[in-house]
């Protein structure tokens, strides 16, 4: 599978002052996979060690810190010649031992010219532990399948193209066959296992049957992070999320018979995880729209769409059968779903705009800053009169240069109204995301 990250991370090995790369994100995304694949085709050689299977190999990190002895022991272990400039040390579940990434910093002080990736899947919870070595190592998220990477990785190279070139008009007949792969991807989603099940199988039932393996797995992770929170309070809290994509999280609605200050634990935990994405209300007046991200008024994402359609429950030949994509599921999974696109274009900035009142309330469904500029973006399939919340927002801030509408209808220009409606496809490139699906 052709990979956004694909590009970054051979970028990341070019440079000349280079740091060792913490590779982030839910597990299960194809981060392991990711970095093998780049490995092969950008090293002589790759030296691969898993900490999660094998415990023993802790005791490498367990006295001093120095990068030369590590490095000789591993040669040890593996069998192989670690060589710098050559190889590519691959430390994979790097969570399961927190004084391996307190070493990063000294493979970056003593060994510099070795090119070393990490990669965890509940990496956040061990760096909440331990003094994580800021400026002496580099970050990257990996995220599930965006859109443009789905089409690339089921055959469809060219429609992968096109998502990744700026929004146009197409023509009826690439219109309809974006929104029906669109409408696959809906129920598919983007982890590589189900995506892969897919594309070898041409049947959604056998990615169905993958996505409920995930989810498995994924409660099965909750016992990692208990005596913390009951993991039947978070099973519920995942399972309301799910049902709650698109409208403000209230904890109270999330679990019963659980406290406020519980389920908060829980919540914050499946983000922590990156199961769970937070999407605050923000005022966009003026950059960067974190400084004024509220802790209380936000909205919740899943990590994948395919997930979520798992853990809905929703009865899927009554949603797939729908002819408009906004109107699957009430909406919800348009919203997830350029929520989700947005992730990966916004590099994981996610904001939103809420205006609450006695008398009224407003919302808009996100904002994007888009070269430099705030945009706010609706998901709807209506006209753009029925875009009250949108035309209040525009009206309200000067500064911002116009509004996006993404919807189920081909591209179309509103100078009038300082809208641009955009087909729902193109939310990657339409929300600033660039990059290249590289061969």
């Amino acid at each position: 599978m052709k990979r956004l990250i694909d590009a970054q991370l051979k970028q990341w090995k070019n440079k000349s002052r280079r740091k060792p790369l913490i590779l982030r994100g839910a597990r299960q995304v194809g981060k392991t996979w990711s970095v093998k694949q780049f490995g092969k085709k950008n090293f002589e050689s790759v030296a691969y060690i898993d900490l999660e299977r094998n415990l023993q190999w802790h005791r490498i990190f367990t006295t001093d810190l120095n990068a030369k002895r590590i490095c000789a022991e591993l040669e040890v272990l593996l069998g192989q010649k670690i060589t710098p400039r050559k190889s590519l040390l691959f430390i994979d579940e790097i969570q399961a031992c927190p004084r391996a990434v307190a070493s990063l910093r000294y493979f970056f002080e003593e060994i510099p010219e070795l090119h070393v990736i990490a990669a965890g899947s509940l990496l956040e919870f061990t760096m909440k532990e331990i003094a994580v070595p800021v400026g002496r190592v580099q970050f990257m998220h990996l995220h599930p399948l965006c859109f443009a990477e789905y089409l690339a990785a089921t055959g469809n190279s060219q429609a992968a193209s096109l998502m990744l070139r700026p929004p146009c008009t197409v023509s009826g007949t690439i219109h309809d066959l974006l929104s029906q792969e669109l409408r696959r991807y809906f129920f598919i989603g983007g982890m590589p296992e189900c995506v892969k099940a897919y594309k070898e199988t041409a049947s959604l039932q056998e990615a169905f049957e993958v996505q409920a393996q995930i989810c498995e797995t994924y409660r099965l992770d909750f016992a990692k992070y208990t005596p913390q929170v009951d993991k039947t309070c978070i099973n519920a809290v995942l399972t309301a999320v799910t049902q709650s994509v698109g409208s403000q999280i209230k904890y109270t609605h999330l679990a019963q018979g659980y406290s406020n200050p519980t389920i908060k634990k829980a919540f914050d935990l499946l983000c922590l995880a990156n199961v769970v994405r937070k999407v605050a209300a923000a005022d966009p007046g003026g950059l960067p729209l974190g400084a004024t991200a509220s802790a209380k008024i936000f909205k919740a994402l899943l990590v994948d769409i395919g997930l979520m359609r798992y853990l809905s429950g929703m009865p899927v030949d009554v949603e797939y059968s729908k002819t408009d994509l906004l109107h699957i599921y009430r909406g919800a999974m348009a919203e997830q779903f350029a929520g989700q696109e947005m992730a990966v274009s916004q590099k994981g900035e996610l904001y939103y705009w809420s205006r609450r009142q006695k008398s009224s309330s407003a919302e808009v469904d996100y904002l994007a800053v888009v070269n430099g500029a705030i945009k706010a973006v609706e998901v709807k399939s209506g006209a753009a009169g029925r875009l009250k919340s949108l035309h209040m927002l525009i009206q309200n801030y000067n500064s911002l240069p116009g509004g996006i509408v993404l919807s189920s209808r081909p591209y179309a220009e509103l100078p009038d109204a300082n809208l641009t409606f955009i087909p729902l496809y193109f939310t990657f490139s339409a929300t600033g995301g660039t990059g290249e699906l590289a061969d």
